[in-house]
């Protein structure tokens, strides 16, 4: 009996073994497949991301050059806006230029607007319009024309043209701006070339009085172009980091599927020079990301009636060094920025070719 009763404990005793041997297993297996099926997971988002990706247009930088400056902690992007019509592909200048400055560390985002009529060194031996450095050499001479007249490094660029941001516009379903009387009357006109160059429709708004209203992608592009009021080009920078900070703060509280259908329309009409996976690295913190303080550049400016060599009008920055000392402060406030003899070399230049000089110039 004792006998019996013993087999029977290491009977039970067995089967309890066999038990937790075949749940270990069970749990493994569960565990693997998990595994399995998260790695599937990422890989079919990646794989999703990439073909998305693959709408963009991109461009490879070869030879960008810059002072010898580096903003570590930074990283500083150039938005251009160009404005060609349909079929023009060369010659195209950027009616839009812009210096996104990231914090890698705070995720927050500084725009320096350069006026696009600033007078400075645009090739090894030119001096002509800021804007015309993206025409005679495309986004990699724009963006070595930022890097050597403001003492930058940057390494990329994004490009947008009309379209694109009137699509975005719409898809985000509008954006709402406060304007005056004066800018819904300028806004109304250029909404006619707006809509001719984009294909896109618009209604006028009238009557022609100041307001609160939502505009649609013609709308808003066309008063993004505004620079016939108090403020010239200097206003309508302003306008146009408006509309920036307005389509970030509404596309980050988008549905999913608004924002897939803007990477659908969209992303074949932009131009840039970022990897499909530095995109895919930024995009992992997007929500993070938030527009900061804004800018225009350069601050101190003079409006001569003419420059003796040189025909139209300019905007030339009264000592083009001092402008840039405090475009690295709004930057980067806590770097130390002491400028390279490149950029005192070009100041100077400047004031010779211009008779703008910091000391006599008036404000």
């Amino acid at each position: 009996m004792r006998q019996r009763n013993g087999g029977d404990k290491l009977d039970r005793r067995r089967r309890e073994l066999r038990r937790q041997r075949q749940r270990k297993r069970r749990k493994r297996r569960i565990l693997v497949l998990t595994v399995e099926l998260l790695l599937l997971c990422i890989l079919g988002v990646v794989a999703f991301g990439m073909f998305k990706l693959d709408k963009l247009n991109t461009t490879s930088m070869n030879g960008l050059l810059n002072n010898g400056l580096s903003q570590e902690g930074y990283m500083n992007v150039a938005l251009f806006g160009t404005d060609n019509r349909a079929g023009e592909t060369d010659g195209v200048r950027s009616d839009c230029i812009i210096v996104a400055s990231i914090n890698n560390e705070t995720k927050e985002v500084k725009l320096l607007s350069v006026y696009r009529d600033t007078f400075l060194k645009t090739g090894d031996d030119t001096f002509d319009k800021a804007n015309s450095a993206y025409a005679f050499g495309g986004p990699e001479a724009a963006i070595n024309m930022l890097n050597r007249n403001l003492d930058l490094d940057i390494e990329n660029y994004v490009g947008v043209n009309f379209l694109a941001l009137a699509d975005v516009v719409d898809l985000l379903g509008g954006i709402e701006l406060d304007l005056t009387d004066e800018e819904v009357v300028h806004m109304n006109n250029y909404c006619v070339e707006t809509s001719e160059i984009t294909g896109k429709t618009y209604e006028r708004i009238e009557p022609e009085v100041a307001g609160t209203y939502r505009l649609n992608g013609v709308q808003a592009v066309s008063y993004t172009r505004i620079r016939y009021t108090a403020g010239g080009d200097f206003k309508r920078t302003e306008r146009q980091r408006l509309v920036i900070n307005k389509i970030v703060e509404k596309a980050k509280s988008a549905k999913l599927t608004t924002i897939n259908e803007i990477i659908d329309t969209v992303f074949p009409e932009i131009s840039t020079s970022f990897t499909s996976g530095e995109i895919l690295k930024l995009s992992a913190g997007l929500l993070k990301y938030s527009i900061g303080e804004t800018e225009g550049f350069p601050q101190n400016t003079a409006l001569p009636e003419s420059i003796p060599g040189y025909s139209g009008s300019y905007v030339v920055p009264v000592g083009l060094e001092q402008n840039v000392r405090r475009a690295h402060e709004f930057l980067f406030p806590e770097k130390e920025y002491k400028p390279t003899d490149t950029l005192t070399e070009i100041s100077n230049e400047i004031c010779d070719l211009t008779d703008v000089y910091p000391e006599t110039a008036e404000e």
